[in-house]
């Protein structure tokens, strides 16, 4: 997860002068980051930033598996796009969704974005996360610096954001233009996932911004902590709830995820 905290609007207001010049020196810093550290318990290993907050799990017998019941439901896109091109997560982890989509979409594209070299660390040498190849790419860059650059427009299928910092209480890049250049990342029938927090400040701010910029916007009912999984569409979805409850048959029997339960989360807030 990108934990540096980095704004458009303060990009846009720079001025010249000593500020600007103070400003820029700073920018060519390397940012600082919360320590990177583990805890286990009953055979479930977890990434936390210094913090009693998780930032991503991992059962040992089963790595490859998603074990949080909000990360399962990022992968709720996959009500509406069964054969990706190319799926985005921005903020590893502990690659949960990376490694997922790796070994499930075997055509597919997959490119991990995180600002932090430990957390890429730590994910390959305890996490399992399996070296790039002409198919994976985990990138150590800016996830704003990605997604508005023109030549990821218009290319993505799937975009999933999971962004916090250590304190973990609403994600680090929340603004309207960030979610727009989200959205010019996507294909024409792209599908964005977002981990949001239901009980904070910053759950009614990203959801604003997120309307601004997609033409629809739903979310599943509130899990674990707080946690608020959003689905964003780049054209507008016309919910078809008996094709929908099929398709999560599908996906519970081809790689287990609990999708019925998503399928009831739409219908209850649509």
């Amino acid at each position: 997860m990108l934990i540096k905290r980095k704004s458009i609007e303060a990009e846009a207001n720079l001025r010249s002068g000593p500020k600007a010049a103070a400003t820029a020196l700073k920018k060519n810093r390397k940012p600082k980051f919360a320590p990177v550290t583990l805890s286990e318990l009953d055979g479930v290993r977890y990434l936390h930033f210094g913090t009693e907050w998780v930032q991503g799990a991992m059962r040992l017998r089963k790595p490859d598996w998603i074990e949080l019941e909000y990360a399962q439901q990022m992968m709720m896109w996959m009500l509406f796009i069964e054969e990706p091109a190319h799926i985005v997560q921005l903020g590893l982890g502990t690659g949960a969704l990376t490694k997922f989509c790796y070994r499930r979409f075997e055509q597919a594209q997959v490119t991990a974005v995180d600002l932090n070299p430990s957390v890429i660390s730590v994910c390959e040498s305890m996490f399992k996360l399996p070296p790039n190849d002409e198919r994976l790419q985990v990138l150590e860059m800016d996830a704003n610096e990605f997604v508005n650059d023109a030549n990821n427009h218009g290319k993505i299928d799937v975009l999933q954001v999971d962004l916090y910092d250590a304190t973990a209480r609403g994600p680090v890049l929340d603004s309207a233009e960030f979610y727009q250049a989200c959205e010019a990342c996507l294909t024409d029938q792209g599908v964005l996932t977002v981990n949001l927090f239901g009980d904070h400040p910053s759950y009614v701010k990203n959801m604003k911004a997120m309307r601004f910029a997609f033409d629809e916007v739903l979310c599943l009912p509130e899990v674990h902590d707080g946690n608020v999984v959003a689905i964003a569409f780049k054209s507008r979805r016309v919910l078809d709830f008996p094709a929908l409850y099929e398709r999560a048959v599908a996906i519970k029997e081809s790689v287990g995820l609990p999708a019925k339960s998503w399928v009831n989360g739409l219908k209850t807030n649509s």
